[in-house]
């Protein structure tokens, strides 16, 4: 890493005090940092401060006719081995999908021909609108690493994505940047945005995904749930994100990282997931791999509720909770493409098949838990369809994942080919 060189642009915003700790980590592993300070910027961290930390001359202005004698722009933008922008805001995001140079960082940022990675920050709703989330999506298809910000709470005293992320993962994110190759075609394990769009087979598809369980409330302390972990599904949004989609996770409650490249969506209850998928349409595919509670209390206590000494069984009334899937396949907004999972204790493929039938799908993703319980690393499936049964040998999740996006995207080719430029 020593002789790496990295270009940090430094947006504004009261999180750019935290590139001061991302310049320190760089130096730290011996990598050369030269920093791009906006205007906005400037508002919040000195130009005084970056260079005594990067020990580099710090720029601020196109027009600086100095420093286009010494180090014009278009070296500037090109001598690095990685562009970084942190904090990326949404203003820079638009800029930069935009291609507008009205600025020295902009300037460069349209002039380099070296990889660049954004790690966003901003408002809780201004990540989450969908002009914001367009941006994404175009510098994700022009082969920028967009990281996911953080989840948590705001300057403004909001809550939910969109912190910077901490140095130290920034940090690592820079790490696999420079030490990833290219995938070639048909590889979605390694840095999925570096590769060209058309290096993907979804590029330009949104997809849907659901992963983990849902807990329905008993009373404060207590609730009905199953002991599904996510891995599968997290696996399947990770795949499908590698291979160019869109992808909206929504996820039930499970101590999983959010793969890099997805939006995600946290729920508690079939209820809260069932609004959300719908909040989530229209999708080119959707693949519900939550393990949906089928009931919950038909009243939740407000109070834990405390035995009384007389040994006698408190009443539990349950509700059906919502049918997600068989609702999808019944919507106006159904997506072309609609797969369901079952885990099975025994005649899996039969079970499978009547599940299809039952809940109007394409696809019904099929695997055994009687020896091998959710939360395993691996899984074998079948794939159970009109056509029949795809059986495959056990594998490895990411594996049984990538497998699967292969067979969605030529599946979704053939059911609505993409739009051509």
């Amino acid at each position: 890493m020593a002789a790496k060189r990295i270009l940090l642009i430094i947006g504004g915003g009261i999180a750019a005090y935290k590139a001061i700790e991302l310049v320190r980590l760089l130096r730290k592993a011996g990598m050369t940092v030269r920093c791009v300070l906006t205007r906005a910027g400037e508002q919040f961290v000195t130009p005084l401060t970056l260079a005594a930390l990067s020990e580099n001359r710090v720029y601020t202005s196109l027009f600086d006719l100095k420093d286009e004698v010494e180090m014009g722009h278009i070296q500037l933008s090109r001598e690095a081995d990685l562009v970084v922008v942190a904090p990326a805001t949404a203003d820079l995001l638009a800029k930069m999908a935009g291609g507008i140079a009205d600025d020295l960082a902009t300037t460069l940022l349209l002039a380099t021909d070296k990889p660049v990675l954004a790690a966003p920050a901003m408002n809780v709703r201004m990540w989450l609108h969908a002009a914001t989330r367009r941006n994404v999506r175009a510098l994700r298809g022009d082969g920028v690493t967009v990281m996911e910000p953080d989840e948590g709470e705001m300057a403004c005293g909001e809550y939910g994505p969109g912190r910077l992320p901490e140095p130290e993962a920034i940090k690592r994110a820079i790490d696999e940047a420079l030490s990833s190759p290219l995938p070639q075609e048909g590889d979605f394990s390694g840095q999925p945005d570096f590769a060209p769009a058309n290096h993907r087979p979804l590029y330009g598809r949104r997809i849907l995904v659901t992963a983990g369980p849902t807990h329905e409330p008993i009373d404060p302390v207590r609730y009905i749930a199953n002991r599904s972990s996510g891995k599968q599904g997290f696996a399947i949004a990770a795949a499908a994100a590698a291979a160019g989609a869109e992808v909206l996770l929504v996820a039930g409650p499970v101590p999983l990282p959010t793969p890099p490249g997805v939006v995600r969506v946290d729920v508690e209850t079939a209820l809260e997931m069932a609004a959300e998928v719908q909040a989530g349409l229209p999708v080119d595919a959707a693949i519900m791999v939550a393990a949906v509670a089928d009931w919950r209390a038909a009243d939740t206590h407000r109070q834990k509720i405390k035995k009384d000494g007389s040994g006698a069984v408190p009443p539990l009334a349950l509700a059906e909770n919502p049918d997600i899937l068989a609702g999808l396949a019944k919507s106006a907004e159904r997506p072309p493409l609609l797969i369901g999972f079952a885990a099975e204790t025994n005649d899996v493929i039969d079970h499978a098949r009547a599940k299809l039938a039952r809940k109007g799908c394409d696809w019904i993703v099929a695997n055994d838990v009687s020896a091998d319980p959710m939360g395993g690393e691996t899984n074998r499936v079948h794939i159970v369809s009109q056509d029949g049964v795809d059986s495959w040998d056990r594998l490895p999740k990411q594996a049984v994942a990538r497998k699967l996006m292969e067979k969605i995207a030529d599946e979704l080719d053939l059911r609505s080919p993409p739009d051509s430029d």
